[in-house]
């Protein structure tokens, strides 16, 4: 049985037959893709192989890789891999799949490059383009347009790793910031911005926290993080100084204290940004702000950990870009305590810190 949907300004039939690669196609009216849906499923019925790959845009293959992937691996709405195939959908998807070349795919990375995306952006969307041919792509005569192009892409700098980046926002940045996005988008946002500053958190985590996830007594929020090998785990995450102040001001009217959209939150931010005239601060630069905040407040790196859900200590020197004259602010009974405590952390015996300490 055929599957109609309304899909953008046209109508998207979807034909699943066992022992049949899935035919999709998308047409101008609903009547169009009636008709169209009677007359494939007829030449199957009658022992025919429907692949009208002539006529398969990639937009189609992308929805046809959304859908393959629904039974075992569902894409949710707030991954970036959703994001990653909403943009290749965008820019590549009118395109005939057959007629796909390299000159398209080096267009639509320019193109990526003037919206401010990065190297390792858009390295991963040109991926996750050779991941949607590759699988929803089967028997159809799509050409490997991303292995041709990898070189030229890689030679114009289009494509690239993700490097460290070590840009964080000056104190007067984010003030300008937060005050534009309260004058011009609501508070809420404003105080959104605010709250990943000081907390640390990822954009998603801080849309996707609720009172309900909140310890007040011990300031300790229930927060579902990434994890290299389990998924999504839940951690209990302590909310510090003036993050504490930020969230406690916030309506409970709503089931979360920033209830905005990821997506928005981060449009808004670069739109102030644009404004403002402040070049090359991503929203994600804020996490990178806040755990380089807690290392200068004095804080040993398990107890950044914490925060910031890093479970390899070492990739937490990604996020933290000391300025030198925040170690004045540290007087050197601290520093001592501390080093005490990162020596027994690693094993050392505490006669040989006691000594080095004389």
């Amino acid at each position: 049985m055929a599957t109609i949907a309304k899909h953008g300004p046209g109508w998207r039939v979807q034909i699943r037959r066992k022992g049949h690669k899935p035919i999709v196609k998308t047409l101008r009216t609903k009547a169009e893709a009636e008709r169209w849906a009677r007359a494939q499923e007829a030449r199957l019925d009658a022992g025919a192989v429907v692949v009208p790959s002539s006529t398969l845009t990639l937009g189609e293959l992308i929805q046809a890789y959304r859908e393959l992937r629904e039974a075992a691996r569902p894409i949710a709405d707030t991954s970036n891999e959703h994001y990653m195939l909403n943009h290749l959908e965008k820019g590549l998807g009118e395109l005939l799949a057959q007629s796909f070349a390299p000159q398209h795919l080096i267009a639509y990375a320019r193109a990526r490059r003037l919206e401010g995306a990065g190297p390792y952006t858009i390295n991963m969307e040109v991926s996750k383009l050779g991941t949607v041919l590759r699988y929803a792509g089967v028997g159809l005569q799509v050409p490997d347009v991303v292995g041709q192009t990898r070189p030229q892409l890689a030679h114009f700098g289009l494509i690239g790793d993700g490097g460290k980046r070590t840009r964080r926002p000056a104190e007067d940045e984010l003030r300008r910031i937060v005050e534009h996005l309260a004058q011009h988008y609501g508070q809420r946002y404003a105080d959104a911005v605010g709250f990943a500053a000081f907390s640390a958190m990822r954009r998603g985590e801080v849309c996707a926290l609720r009172w309900a996830d909140i310890e007040q007594s011990l300031r300790i929020a229930k927060v579902a993080r990434k994890h290299p090998r389990k998924g999504k785990t839940l951690e209990r995450v302590p909310i510090i100084g003036e993050a504490w102040e930020i969230l406690e001001r916030q309506s409970r009217e709503d089931e979360r204290p920033f209830p905005v959209h990821p997506q928005t939150l981060s449009k808004y931010f670069k739109a102030a940004c644009d404004a403002l005239g402040i070049p090359d601060l991503h929203f994600h630069d804020l996490r990178h702000e806040g755990a380089s905040a807690l290392f200068e407040a004095g804080y040993t790196i398990e107890q950044v950990a914490l925060v910031t859900g890093h479970k390899d200590w070492r990739n937490l020197q990604r996020y933290t870009n000391l300025k030198p004259e925040s170690l004045h602010d540290i007087d050197p009974d601290t520093q001592r305590r501390r080093a005490r405590r990162q020596s027994v952390a690693r094993g050392r015996g505490k006669s040989e810190v006691k000594s080095q300490d004389q």
